[in-house]
């Protein structure tokens, strides 16, 4: 079995591949850059034995992480449990992603998981929307190459700036009730509204002009924490896929291997 572990800023995934590269099951926790090693261990001790997972049966492990703190601490815990080495993705790592920005070593180890996903597993041109702590959308063209994107400050960082920046705006959350309008009638809706159908209408509009520069339609996938959330309020039709990002790990394990 194959372990993946993707480091967020808000929450760190982990996901557990078998022999047939089916996920076994994938689990999160809040990310801590002040837990220790000792700690992340038992955590991935307990999070295995909650699912079933014996840690003799890990034969190989890949991180992504975009926090440094973490990243030193999680890596030898991970090691430490399961006894395998963990590949960590970053320059040295092959992806079999061609990368065409500006300063492709700059490119996060987790937009990188994310376009290998949707370049193996979706038909191509495809463009990623992947909604956690920000929001991203990638575009990679029908060669398979990533050709760059866009980011934004996410739901989560918008909800608590407008309470932090503000003198009487509560800190809302982003879950609850369906939203039945655009047009709020009490502080919460609009808010609510004003967070997620503005992030939904962003979207539509970016995926229109990625589209049209990239010069065909795309296969448009979304994927992180509030993709579920934004969905039903996206006018273009898209794949919803949480686990995007540790389809492309396992992908890239399989390329180093």
């Amino acid at each position: 079995m194959i372990l993946t572990i993707d480091v967020g800023n808000t929450n760190t995934q982990f996901g557990v591949f078998d022999e047939n590269e089916t996920l076994v099951f994938q689990s999160r926790i809040a990310t801590n850059q002040f837990r220790m090693e000792d700690e992340y261990a038992v955590t991935l001790m307990d999070i295995l034995a909650l699912y079933g997972v014996d840690a003799k049966s890990i034969s190989g492990a890949i991180l992504a992480s975009v926090v440094p703190p973490v990243t030193v601490q999680i890596k030898p815990a991970i090691e430490k449990v399961c006894g395998c080495r963990v590949k960590t993705v970053g320059p040295g790592l092959k992806t079999g992603l061609n990368i065409k920005i500006d300063e492709p070593a700059a490119l996060g180890a987790d937009l990188a998981a994310v376009a290998v996903g949707a370049k193996e597993k979706y038909p191509l041109p495809a463009i990623v929307i992947d909604l956690g702590t920000a929001t991203k959308i990638l575009a990679v063209d029908k060669s398979g190459a990533f050709v760059g994107g866009i980011i934004a400050p996410g739901v989560k960082i918008s909800a608590e700036a407008l309470a932090q920046k503000t003198a009487v705006l509560p800190l809302i959350g982003i879950s609850g009730e369906p939203i039945k309008s655009v047009i709020g009638t009490n502080t919460i809706d609009c808010m609510r509204s004003g967070l997620l159908n503005g992030t939904a209408f962003m979207l539509d509009g970016m995926i229109e002009s990625f589209q049209k520069e990239l010069g065909e339609k795309c296969t448009v996938i979304a994927t992180g924490g509030f993709s579920g959330v934004i969905k039903p309020l996206c006018k273009t039709d898209f794949v919803l896929d949480e686990n995007l990002i540790l389809k492309g790990l396992l992908e890239i394990y399989k390329k180093n291997s």
